[in-house]
């Protein structure tokens, strides 16, 4: 059986697991707690980090990206990645965009702080951070409108992985209540569409103990 090593917010496990939905690809979900640093997950992923897909093949495959990419090449029944070199770099480029500026941005200063350090047990969150992370997370949601108002999907006329990485990291933050959607009605209309998606909805069924999220988070209308 096809197994996925994740932890419920971790934005780029998400995608892995919209990209596997979307796919068609069955998986069982393996939470792994990576503060643990258990033996036998660090003789899995040296690293220590999640996502790590284990495949039907018995193939180990860490790091969300090169997940996405294996997936893309071993499945390319139903493609994410476009189908020509232009249509593919500029997917690659707005993955690149969510998963590193993105994140350098808002999600480590969002997530990390006031979710993840807690778990960590490292402390209170950095406030300045936390307000970095507020600041930042409206150039990035007006990015995702002007997008939006000029593709179907945010690199062209299909969902790609592009969509899937900005939904990612967008969902653990509105889990959280900290994405400002009433103020960026452009980028609410197309994250409505992804979160509508079936292959979105494991996602919006996550709860966390302890964490509930608010209540328009798995309302497909919000």
């Amino acid at each position: 059986m096809r197994t996925l090593y994740h932890l419920w917010l971790s934005p780029y496990a998400r995608k892995v697991r919209v990209v596997l939905k979307e796919k068609n690809l069955e998986c069982e979900l393996k939470v792994e707690k990576v503060w643990e640093r258990r033996n036998e997950f660090l003789a899995i992923n040296p690293a220590g980090q999640i996502p790590v897909l284990i495949d039907e093949n018995g193939a180990v495959i860490a790091d969300s990206g090169v997940i996405c990419e294996y997936l893309e090449e071993v499945y390319p029944e139903i493609e994410l990645l476009g189908s020509d070199p232009v249509e593919r770099a500029e997917i690659r480029r707005l993955i690149a965009w969510f998963d590193q500026k993105f994140a350098r941005e808002v999600s480590d200063n969002l997530y990390r702080e006031k979710m993840m350090k807690r778990f960590l047990g490292l402390g209170e969150p950095n406030s300045a951070a936390v307000r970095a992370g507020y600041a930042n997370i409206h150039y990035h949601l007006e990015y995702i409108a002007w997008l939006a108002e000029r593709r179907r999907f945010l690199a062209g006329d299909r969902l790609s992985l592009a969509d899937i990485a900005a939904a990612s990291h967008l969902s653990t933050l509105d889990y959280m209540g900290d994405v400002p959607w009433e103020k960026h009605d452009g980028a609410k209309q197309w994250y409505a569409r992804i979160k509508s998606r079936p292959s979105f909805r494991p996602l919006l069924a996550d709860h966390i103990p302890g964490a509930p999220p608010p209540k328009h988070y798995a309302d497909l209308d919000f």
